[in-house]
């Protein structure tokens, strides 16, 4: 009884004490209430504040960090609770004034009051955000630019894909990007940036920024920070940018930098760009029109930017001339005006805008007309075209640098100038200041190289020439008749004068006159004052047989006049007033038979007279102490040079007497120069001469002097000779030994001396060791031709290491050679370094390459053998080691009706690179395989010969088939005119054969 009553009592407290707890709940209702509402206006209030600061963020690219975002949807759901429990309390308004009947109703409201208020207390402290309420937002992966479309540009195409597989590659960090200004670079980049949006491997951002000409880092650094939504404060130093940007940068995984139109050197540390091992996944692409700018930031790749092809000039031509191109009578000459621009897209989408719609067919000749002008009047080329490009003139370094570019203006549209008249006129110009001819020809070269690293010269289309393109010609000649550096160029090439034009204010103004290849016949009686011109081209005109006496009395300040390529008989003596002429060119003056004394000419540095009629070389030449450089190459009718001409002239460096008839003979005969003249020159560094007899070019006395010229030519013969047929390379000490007996004679002190040899006709050997081999250790070229009587080139075991220093050898119309090497090779170094061996009709030779010489041949790296009618087999060897010919990149095969085989024994082929193979009907398989000549990369035969040939299995015909290129006719019809001419250099003394013309500058 006693425990139930105390059950009953403890319960009733129990009861009571939760009866008051409700009670308190209930009485603190309105309460609760108030104090909710005043909490959550203060909460609004801190939402409303918070916002405002994201917003103004929001201006400076900043988005708000996720904190912030997840405190602004608590706050989102807490004041939609509150307002559920206001509109609930709004319906049961009673309860709140203390009359609601219901006290469990009034109960609940106010515990959801009381809770209410523990959560938007708990939302308000939870709004310390020690990191800020916004962060740098995240960068767009590829911000896309607008860019005109290259789908239709193969090359341009290419040239994308190219770039995007170097972006795949993770030894190319940096890509460099070149070409002439208006080629389409920043076209092509943009159309990258543009593509990489949809690429299967995105870097997770691209910085797209244009640098232009005057670099601005702190610019630069601003528009990277934009890209990267990094803001930079105003009052930041550009290093602590650097830093920022840095960091910045590093927080990305992959992430690439494009740089448009860098014209200087971008030191990417200042930048702030991270690079090599400081951040592997950035990559940077830059443009520029400067080669020199890539190799200054050191890019793992560059690519030059060529000018479009024929047909795809004319797709964006069209495209931006729109559909007028179409019409029958406007097509041919909207084509034609196409072909002006010359594969300059900005030329031909300033030109195509210009003639947009434009359907009247005088419109369209008119615009060609003035294309075909150097400044043409055409609506934007010169605000379009002329103004860019002539950016590119003004980086050029130094005044002299830009004058020289001007001078290559002179020259008629896409015209080849040797780069070594270009330096001659330099330096009489005066714009190469050089003490000797050798240093101005590498300063000269250096300058050329540079201009075309700068895109404002091209390579020309013969080795050792230049040429301008045609774009770039008429900015410079606009540039030079504008006077912009102070001397003014008046150029009209190839324009079809007939007559010098006489325009007092021509002469007067301009200092450089350029009317090569004109129809010019007469020169005036007369000649107006013209002191300022200095330089006056008039080569390539069909000039009469005489100049008259007054032409001259008005050029005093000349330096340098060419009259090349006409038909002038002689000069006037008033020649020789031009006091002031440092350079005279009369090359190719086929008609020319004298000329005046040049006894006052004494400030003459070059004289060129190659192909000129002279018989003796004009009075007063002895006067000429200042002349460097004398060119008498394929004088074929020179027979005197007076005793003491030659050594007066002491200041002499160069002597080219190459094909000339003139006879170096016997001492005795006193009234003609002797070599011992030339042991006086104590300047001379080139000469190219004949010898009749091996004897005299063999005494002691004139090796003393030979032996000191850094080049010579130096054949032996008793006719004149053609060196142009011979190889190229190798030049600079020659010795041709040409239809000389050789038996008993004594070279060896001249071929010790000797870097090439060229044996042509000779008798008297039967290999090439009787000529005592050990005087050749410098040999580094050796060339025989038609020398009948040698069957094997070297034979026997003595030959020790005395060939070791060669690197090329040429073989041709050998009748009765049978091998290379007769006999074992002895241990050493002999061919060891060997890089080509040349082969031409040598109709008894088998095989070219032995088993004992291979081992040689570690080095050798291009094998051609032609129209060699026994060939059966390349490489005679059953069993070498596969490497045997590690460098080879090389062999090309002609005409061999009886080869069967290139190599029957597998060699691995590390370098191989092309394989040219014509007329070889026998030669059915080639010793290639899926596993070997993993290098190569063309196959070139005509059609039948490709689909007869076996293959080892279909995996090695599936590897090489794509690499097949069928010979074209025309290259199938060069193949027999290069035999032809072969034959006809081999039977011929010169030979050559030069006639009137337009000037061209063929080497």
């Amino acid at each position: 009884m006693e425990l139930l009553s105390s059950l009953v009592v403890e319960a009733a407290k129990q009861a009571c004490s939760s009866l008051f707890s409700s009670v308190t709940i209930v009485t603190k209702l309105h309460g609760n209430v108030n104090l909710l509402r005043q909490e959550t206006e203060r909460l609004r209030n801190l939402k409303i504040k918070i916002n405002e600061q994201l917003e103004s963020d929001q201006k400076q690219g900043r988005v708000p960090t996720v904190q912030v975002k997840e405190w602004l949807r608590e706050v989102q759901d807490t004041e939609i609770k509150v307002d559920l429990l206001d509109r609930k309390l709004a319906t049961n308004n009673s309860c709140l004034r203390g009359f609601c009947p219901n006290f469990y109703r009034r109960y609940k409201l106010s515990r959801r009051a009381k809770k209410m208020l523990q959560d938007v207390l708990k939302v308000i402290d939870s709004v310390v955000l020690p990191a800020g309420v916004s962060m740098d937002s995240p960068a767009k992966g590829v911000e896309t630019l607008p860019a005109p479309s290259i789908i239709n540009q193969k090359a341009a195409s290419d040239t994308l894909n190219q770039v995007l597989d170097l972006l795949e590659d993770s030894r190319i960090a940096s890509i460099g990007i070149w070409g002439m200004g208006g080629v389409g670079k920043t076209t092509l980049v943009k159309n990258l940036n543009n593509s990489l949006e949809s690429s299967t491997n995105p870097f997770d951002v691209v910085v797209w920024v244009t640098v232009s000409r005057d670099l601005d880092l702190r610019r630069l650094q601003l528009e990277i920070a934009e890209r990267l939504n990094l803001q930079l404060r105003a009052g930041e130093s550009t290093e602590r940018r650097a830093v920022r940007l840095f960091e910045r940068l590093k927080k990305e995984k992959k992430v690439l930098l494009i740089l448009d139109d860098v014209w200087e050197k971008v030191d990417l540390d200042d930048v702030g760009i991270p690079q090599g091992d400081a951040h592997k996944g950035c990559k940077i692409i830059l443009t520029t029109r400067f080669l020199d700018v890539c190799r200054e930031m050191k890019t793992n790749k560059q690519i030059k930017v060529e000018v479009l092809d024929e047909e795809e000039s004319w797709r964006l031509f069209c495209e931006n001339a729109g559909q007028v191109t179409k019409l029958e009578d406007i097509e041919p000459i909207a084509k034609a005006v196409s072909r002006e621009c010359c594969g300059l897209p900005l030329a031909i989408t300033t030109v195509g805008k210009a003639m947009r719609e434009k359907n009247k067919i005088e419109l369209w000749r008119n615009a060609l007309s003035e294309l075909q002008k150097s400044a043409p009047y055409i609506k934007g080329i010169e605000k379009e075209v002329f103004l860019p490009l002539k950016w590119s003139y003004d980086s050029l370094q130094g005044k002299n640098t830009k004058l020289c570019f001007l001078y290559c203006s002179l020259f008629p549209e896409d015209f080849s100038v040797k780069v070594s008249e270009l330096i001659q006129y330099w330096v009489a110009e005066g714009l190469i200041d050089e003490q000797s001819m050798e240093e101005s020809k590498n300063k000269g070269i250096a300058l050329t190289e540079y201009l075309k690293d700068c895109c404002m010269l091209e390579c020309g289309a013969y080795e050792g020439t230049v040429k301008m393109h045609d774009v770039i010609r008429d900015v410079a000649i606009w540039i030079g008749f504008s006077g912009i550096e102070d001397t003014k160029f008046m150029v009209q090439s190839g324009m079809g004068l007939r007559e010098l034009p006489l325009q007092e204010e021509i002469w007067r103004s301009f200092k450089r006159v350029s009317l090569i290849n004109n129809k010019i016949t007469r020169l005036p009686d007369q000649f107006l004052e013209c002191s300022q011109v200095s330089t006056l081209f008039l080569q390539g005109n069909p000039l009469k047989e005489r100049i008259p006496e007054g032409f001259f009395i008005g050029l005093q300040n000349l330096t340098v006049l060419n009259l090349s390529a006409t038909h002038i008989r002689s000069l006037p003596l008033s020649v020789s007033s031009l006091v002031n002429l440092r350079a005279l060119f009369l090359g190719d003056c086929h008609s020319l038979e004298e000329l005046p004394s040049c006894a006052g000419l004494k400030k003459l540095e070059v004289l060129d007279l190659r192909f000129a009629h002279i018989k003796d070389l004009p009075q007063g030449m002895e006067e000429l102490c200042n002349l460097k450089h004398l060119n008498l190459s394929y004088t074929h009718h020179l027979e005197t040079i007076g005793t003491g001409i030659i050594s007066s002239l002491y200041s002499l460096e160069e002597l080219d007497m190459s094909s000339s008839a003139y006879r170096w003979g016997e001492l005795e005969e006193r009234k003609k120069a002797t070599l011992p003249e030339f042991g006086s020159l104590r300047r001379l560094a080139f000469l190219s001469i004949r010898v009749d007899n091996i004897d005299l070019i063999a005494q002691e006395s004139v090796i003393n002097w030979l032996k000191d010229l850094k080049r010579f030519c130096i054949c032996i013969g008793p006719t004149s000779y053609d060196a142009s047929y011979l190889p190229s390379s190798y030049v600079e000490k020659r010795v041709i030994l040409e239809d000389v007996d050789l038996l008993g004679r004594r070279v060896e002190e001249l071929l010790k001396h000797a870097k090439s040899l060229v044996l042509k006709r000779c008798k008297g050997i039967s290999e090439i060791s009787e000529l005592s081999i050990r005087s050749m250790m410098e040999l580094k070229s050796l060339t025989v031709m038609g020398c009948d009587g040698i069957t094997n080139l070297v034979r026997g075991e003595d030959v020790v290491g005395e060939l070791s220093s060669l690197e090329e050898l040429n073989l041709y119309h050998m009748q009765n050679l049978e091998g290379v090497w007769e006999g074992m090779v002895p241990d050493g170094d002999n061919l060891r370094n060997i890089k080509k061996i040349k082969v031409h009709e040598c109709p008894r030779l088998k095989s070219l390459i032995s088993y004992a010489l291979l081992q040689q041949l570690e080095n050798l790296r291009e094998i051609e053998v032609t129209f060699c009618y026994s060939m059966e087999e390349v490489i005679a060897a059953k069993a070498v080691n596969e490497y045997a010919l590690p460098r080879l990149q090389s062999i090309s095969l002609v005409n061999l009706p009886k080869l069967r085989s290139i190599c029957s024994w597998v060699l691995a082929w590390p370098s191989l690179r092309q394989i040219e193979v014509c007329e070889c009907p026998r030669l059915h398989k080639l010793p290639l395989g899926s596993h070997n000549a993993r290098t190569i990369s063309q196959i070139k035969g005509d059609r039948l010969w490709w689909k007869e040939l076996q293959w080892g299995d279909v995996d090695t015909h599936n590897t090489f088939q794509p690499l097949f290129e069928e010979y074209t006719p025309d290259e199938e019809e060069d193949i027999w005119t290069s035999r032809h001419e072969a034959h006809m250099e081999l039977g011929k003394g010169d030979g050559s054969v030069h006639s009137f013309g337009p000037y061209q500058n063929i080497p």
